[in-house]
């Protein structure tokens, strides 16, 4: 059997880190041509199925991993290795029946969940990402298991091959779909009249307006089909390695608890985390189809305030009246395309730190504690903060450079990528707090937070989006306020339940100060390089990254808020430590 492979804290954030970074690489070579290509609108009916779908696989990749990485965390620990294997035993049958019932449970909703968001077509792409709940409910067993042996390649490697498929097979088909329907209107149609999936069309407009709904339909059958290989990747390499204990370790290891009694664990840590991603994905569909109603309250109130102040757009877009709201809605799903690449990259640290801080918790290792608790923030900080004020800096050229084909929606888009940008420290550190509050089995907490956290969002949506004057630039504000809440309230009771006391200077005012910097040097660096030297936006927006990052980088060892921990989670790490240490620029 081979051997176990253990990595560190930062190590194993590292390693998702950088699998991260590759799919969400892979993710913008997929839905940045996708929205080109099926546009706004169309990105719009997309986006709607995964705010319905999010909740259940909120609880197959948020919860269930996170109580099975707690419970053989801790079992390894205390060399209960019979137990350990135990839990993913009961944790293979629990998760297929969730995922089973997660995927019936999708498709039977689909429907009137399409009506009740005013989006009837929506049930489509609904129907086509139901079977992915339960493929992601079966890799969480796994990758839980994985993650409480501190061994984040799996998970990693079988992120990579989720989103490879997807991009290869969702792009392709859709790309080919969508051009075969647009070529058959032409040919059928007289005078421009046709009829297109069954809805009789006058124009080349509204032939468009009717393909959409199935392009993103075909578009999220390549999500479905890249969660399924990515459980047959780690089936396989379940099956050829196995976890790696040593037969001595088997053999010298207690007698196991009953399966009732592990059930039983796992549901009791389980639940309430599922619970937590549950009400705050419950959240998402009532701010969804609170969003998409406001919306259309708001042009019902205040339609010429809104065509007049979209009328451009709206215009160059060729956007119908009954296409409007999801036109809207779809700018702003664009705009989230950007704002959670950050957070999807700082969640692998609160990942990594759940086995790290659940055995420090057990032992009650007070040092590790806080040396753990300290690194996620800090590194958390040290990438969120530079990054936000970049992109807040340069969201017009952002834009420009994500969605070319759609520059008709920048003028909509870039004060929501503004404000987004800057609220990114928020958004990146809210769920590492909450897998470390989880890890010291304060699932309650998290709890209590997303609860009234949604409630405040939600209220705000109503009101703000309701506006015709404001609209949806209500929704990024009414988001930016819940997130102060919730990080308000996590971080004083992480810190109170565990009793460690930060350096506060280290871990926030650093990174703030190197970070402004950072995206004032990206804003300057982007007039000099577009409109002085005319060096054209793409250019430009690459240069002006470069010029904040080494801006970032140079303030932060002169002032030394870089940790020689820190490095840790880079290639090579170590060696860089050894030459910043001989100059005295580590922290």
């Amino acid at each position: 059997m081979a051997e176990r492979k253990k990595q560190s804290l930062l190590t194993g954030a590292g390693v998702l880190a950088i699998a991260t970074v590759a799919v969400k690489l892979i993710g913008a070579l997929y839905k940045i041509p996708l929205t080109n290509l099926i546009t706004t609108e169309g990105f719009g009916y997309f986006s709607g199925a995964y705010a319905v779908y999010n909740p259940l696989y909120a609880i197959s990749m948020a919860g269930l991993p996170v109580a099975v990485a707690k419970m053989v965390s801790q079992n390894v620990e205390l060399g209960k290795i019979k137990d350990a294997q135990l839990v993913f035993k009961v944790a293979r049958k629990l998760f297929f029946i969730v995922g089973l019932f997660g995927t019936v449970l999708l498709t039977a909703i689909a429907v009137p969940y399409s009506h009740l968001v005013k989006s009837p077509l929506n049930y489509i792409s609904i129907i086509a990402v139901a079977p992915c709940i339960l493929f992601c409910c079966m890799m969480s067993s796994f990758r839980g298991y994985y993650e409480g042996l501190n061994n984040m390649t799996p998970t990693g490697v079988s992120q990579v091959i989720e989103a490879i498929v997807k991009l290869t097979f969702g792009l392709a088909a859709t790309y080919l779909c969508f051009n075969s329907w647009i070529k058959s209107y032409h040919e059928k149609a007289v005078d421009g009249v046709a009829t297109v999936f069954g809805i009789e069309v006058h124009n080349e407009a509204e032939a468009l307006s009717a393909i959409y709904p199935y392009a993103a339909a075909v578009a999220i059958l390549g999500v479905t089909l890249g969660s399924m290989f990515g459980l047959l990747y780690l089936f396989i390499r379940y099956k050829r390695k196995g976890f790696g204990f040593t037969r001595e370790e088997i053999v010298n290891s207690p007698l196991p608890e009953s399966e009732s009694s592990i059930r039983k664990s796992l549901i009791k840590i389980a639940a309430p985390v599922a619970l937590s991603s549950v009400i705050l994905n419950v959240s998402n569909i009532i701010d969804d189809t609170t969003i998409r109603n406001r919306l259309a309250f708001a042009l019902e109130s205040g339609e010429s305030i809104i065509k007049e102040m979209f009328g451009a757009s709206l215009a160059a877009a060729q956007t119908l009246d009954e296409g409007i709201v999801n036109y809207l809605y779809g700018a702003h799903a664009s705009v989230l395309n950007i704002k959670n690449l950050v957070p999807t990259i700082t969640l692998t640290l609160g990942i990594s730190a759940i086995p790290v801080l659940s055995r420090a918790w057990a032992t009650k290792n007070k040092l590790e504690i806080k040396s753990a608790i300290e690194s996620v923030l800090r590194v958390a900080m040290m990438i969120a903060l530079p990054a936000g004020f970049g992109i807040a800096a340069l969201a017009k050229p952002i834009l420009t450079l994500f969605y070319p084909n759609l520059l008709h929606a920048v003028p909509i888009e870039t004060p929501m990528l503004v404000l987004y940008g800057l609220g990114t420290f928020l958004f990146a550190i809210v769920s590492p707090i909450t897998n470390m509050l989880q890890a010291v089995g304060r699932t309650d907490i998290p709890l209590r937070t997303v609860a009234l956290g949604s409630a405040v969002k939600i209220i705000l949506n109503f009101i703000l989006v309701g506006n015709p004057e404001i609209n949806i630039f209500g929704a990024p504000v009414s988001t930016t306020v819940c997130y102060v809440l919730m990080l308000s309230i996590n971080l004083t009771s992480l810190l109170k339940v565990t009793g460690v006391k930060i350096n506060f200077v280290s871990v926030f005012v650093k990174p703030l100060v190197a970070g402004a910097a950072c995206g004032v040097t990206a804003y300057g660096a982007y007039f000099l390089f577009d409109s002085k030297l005319a060096m054209g936006n793409t250019v430009s927006t690459a240069g002006a990254i470069v010029c904040g990052a080494g801006i970032y980088a140079i303030l932060m060892l002169l002032i030394k808020g870089i940790a020689k921990d820190d490095l840790e989670m880079l290639p090579k790490g170590e060696k860089i430590a050894k030459v910043l240490e001989k100059f005295g620029l580590l922290g």
